[in-house]
């Protein structure tokens, strides 16, 4: 099974919130993934999903699979 890998997708602008623009990860979580663990990487994805839903960003895609809380 492959690692988590980063959800970037070349679209690197932080908002006023400190979120990224295109992967939805916060300054922190962009500057600590390569230090996380499998299970910080998926709590981070699942907080990008959350952050995505939140602004009408969402699409649902065969990578829903298993995010879901």
């Amino acid at each position: 099974m492959a690692g988590v890998t980063s959800p970037c997708v070349g679209v690197c602008a932080l908002d006023e919130q400190d979120i990224c623009t295109g992967c939805q990860r916060s300054g922190m979580e962009i500057s600590q993934w390569t230090r996380m663990n499998e299970t910080q990487r998926r709590e981070v994805l699942g907080r990008c999903q959350t952050r995505a839903r939140a602004q009408g960003l969402w699409f649902s895609s065969h990578q829903d699979k298993g995010l879901q809380t």
